[in-house]
């Protein structure tokens, strides 16, 4: 395991977050920095961009990419682009302005670094539609013109697993401080995650030099498995330091010679991670909109929670992204399969956490931890919306068993897109140009798993059909 850090180390600290390119430059100053990653989010939540010295970027901090970067599969290749842009406007630039609120230090970079995460816009100044954080900000605009500001904190499951430099061989759990490999369900266990003090240690320290804010972090039920919770705030801010912790702990993980991963369902035997967002709406005044003067819940919270439970099954192409998410979508997998709610009852997919009515807030608790988490936030915060617009009823709260009504979501990428696509309500909301472009990446990626064969078929078809 790497060693401690200093006390020199420690007192190393960055701030996070500017206002215009002149206090860029000061904080570049102050801290010393050398180079700048200048990073936009792809449809994957991939951080896409080029890295440049400091001196560069601040003569012309905007910074031209291909259009064809929104387009990119998961495995680096490109979808068909007809139906959705032509090959020419796909190798066409874009123009990508940072959004110097999120300008961080890069703590793991060997020399003073700096990132900063990036907006797309057309030569003529139109946002991207296909880019993630502007699907984001088209969903709060629309909030924004009801009056209403939603809060969101997700929580993100991940397993820390040892190296694997093969992909034909199964995941296996790291070894940790005491020399051995986690064995048995370890939920909530503070030994399991003092196993890896050093890694935590990183972790913590490089979240707080880029002001990402940790609220606790736990030992999840499968072997290995943590769960990190951020402080609830603004939707654009959370996906952002979502983003940026995925990365973090990834980063982290891999300087202890681990990876971290956060596939939906990464090994057989173990439970799946989930990308959980708790959400609320609250007025201009800070008033939460799911309780009224008494206290008693209203008629938006229940038409947020119907919207929900109407629009889950069309937006699951965006909280379930890839074949593998749905793994984790299994009756007795211990993840939510349904589209019911209920009170403090995690079978549900829906559920609604004890909390003073000025609290009150819906957890959905379907999105898989592999999810984009801009495009997460957007769909079921946009599915929220149709709800309360529309004065949807919810079904009754169920405090029963859930599961027992069985599987209530797709269970294929194919089938979700299909859902996704047919969805108008839920196109209109989130853009018809990014929709094109997310099906058909999605599309691609499907047909790209299905030319691979898997050990399943070798091992009962091979000799037995």
């Amino acid at each position: 395991m790497k060693p401690k850090h200093s006390k020199a180390k420690r007192e190393h600290t960055l701030d996070r977050g500017v206002s215009t390119l002149d206090e860029a430059a000061a904080w570049f100053a102050r801290q010393s920095i050398e180079e700048i990653e200048c990073v936009v989010p792809d449809l994957a939540g991939v951080a896409r961009g080029k890295i440049m010295p400091v001196r560069k970027f601040l003569g012309a901090p905007s910074m031209n990419l291909p259009l064809a970067v929104f387009y990119q599969t998961i495995t680096g290749d490109f979808p068909e682009f007809e139906g959705a842009v032509n090959a020419v406007q796909s190798d066409t630039d874009i123009f990508l302005t940072p959004d110097f609120a999120t300008l961080a230090a890069v703590p793991w970079a060997q020399d003073p670094t700096a990132q900063v995460i990036h907006d797309a816009f057309h030569p003529d100044g139109r946002p991207v539609e296909e880019a993630p954080r502007q699907v984001l900000r088209r969903v709060l605009a629309l909030y924004s013109e009801k009056g209403w500001n939603p809060i969101v904190a997700p929580e993100i499951e991940f397993y820390l697993v040892d190296r694997n430099t093969d992909p034909d061989y199964p995941l296996k759990p790291p070894v940790g401080r005491s020399g051995r490999p986690e064995t048995g369900r370890q939920g909530y266990s503070i030994s399991a995650v003092n196993e890896f003090d050093a890694l935590f240690e990183d972790m913590y320290e490089y979240s707080e030099r880029q002001g990402l804010e940790i609220d606790t972090l736990i030992h999840e039920s499968g072997v290995a498995q943590m769960e990190i919770n951020l402080r609830h705030g603004h939707p654009l801010e959370l996906a952002d330091q979502v983003f940026m912790m995925k990365r973090t702990i990834r980063e982290a993980a891999l300087e202890h010679e681990i990876y971290a991963t956060f596939m939906a369902k990464p090994m057989a035997s173990e439970p799946g991670s989930a990308m959980h967002i708790h959400q609320s709406i609250v007025d201009r005044k800070g008033r939460n909109l799911f309780s009224d003067d008494e206290g008693r819940e209203t008629a938006l919270f229940h038409g947020f929670i119907a919207g929900q439970q109407t629009y889950l099954p069309a937006i699951m192409a965006i909280l379930a992204p890839y074949v593998n998410s749905y793994r984790r979508i299994a009756r007795d997998s211990g993840a939510p399969v349904n589209t019911q709610w209920g009170y403090d009852n995690r079978t549900c997919g829906l559920r609604v956490p004890p909390s003073d009515p000025a609290n009150r807030r819906l957890e959905n608790r379907i999105p898989s931890s592999d999810a984009n988490p801009y495009l997460a936030i957007a769909a079921t915060l946009a599915a929220g919306y149709l709800g309360m617009v529309a004065g949807l009823k919810p079904s009754e709260p169920v405090n029963t068993d859930a599961s027992v009504a069985g599987v209530q979501l797709p269970r294929s990428l194919s089938e979700s897109l299909r859902l996704f696509e047919a969805c108008k309500p839920l196109v209109d909301i989130l853009g018809p140009t990014f929709c094109a472009a997310y099906d058909r990446v999605k599309q691609a990626e499907y047909e790209t798993f299905m030319r691979t064969i898997s050990p399943w078929e070798r091992e009962f078809l091979l000799l037995n059909v």
